[in-house]
């Protein structure tokens, strides 16, 4: 699987035409399923407006209104009751998997709860994560990050990247995702972390990394 790991979504050039060359054809041209599960996790966010913002795309930050051909709705917490017949061909066949933002371990949880989890390395198609849905593939998140407690605790999440990532340093709605709290927070994981701004994205095929940035980033 092909990931594009961002901060706050498709939102600058540089990012658009990493994400069109990964997909290898237009977006026009290119299936979606949007997932907004790690929404219902964080108190800002989910349930209620914000989450039909994302899915409907609405949402300042651009993932679902980027014009694609289709879009559908993949709700994790909803794949466990249902047959697996009827999802996974679905998720097999579209080009590319819209993750949304919210609770990073609110999202591993129900990524691994409604079997996503073990299908994702099968699959051709492009992951592209936005904060919580890119953290979310690190091996872990580390203590800043936690506020949904899975039910085994800890902070650990899918490991299908070999980073960690801080998301929207210096963003001035955070004011406590500085850089000094990504250097606290950093020294606290291990292996590599990334601290990336709102401007910055990652991009990891067959686990070749580069960082993709017309703003702030720094690896750690």
């Amino acid at each position: 699987m092909k990931f594009l790991l961002t901060s706050a979504g498709i939102n600058n050039k540089r990012i658009h035409d990493t994400l069109v060359d990964m997909l290898d054809k237009p977006i026009a041209d290119s299936s979606a399923l949007c997932i907004p599960t790690a929404m219902y996790g964080h108190p800002w966010v989910g349930p209620g407006v914000k989450t039909w913002e994302f899915i409907s795309g609405n949402s300042e930050n651009p993932m679902v209104n980027l014009g694609w051909k289709s879009v559908g709705v993949l709700e994790l917490t909803a794949l466990p009751s249902i047959d697996k017949d009827r999802w996974v061909p679905l998720v097999q066949e579209t080009d590319v998997l819209l993750a949304a933002g919210g609770d990073a371990l609110y999202l591993s949880h129900w990524m691994q709860q409604s079997g996503l989890a073990d299908l994702l390395p099968s699959l051709k198609s492009v992951y592209v994560g936005m904060s919580a849905g890119s953290m979310v593939m690190a091996p872990n998140i580390g203590e800043f990050f936690v506020g949904w407690t899975p039910p085994g605790g800890g902070d650990d999440t899918l490991n299908m990247v070999d980073f960690s990532i801080f998301p929207h340093l210096e963003h001035e709605m955070l004011p406590h995702n500085t850089m000094a709290a990504a250097e606290k927070w950093a020294a606290g994981m291990q292996g590599q972390a990334y601290a990336i701004d709102d401007q910055t994205a990652i991009k990891v095929i067959d686990g070749e990394v580069e960082v993709i940035s017309e703003g702030q980033w720094k690896l750690f």
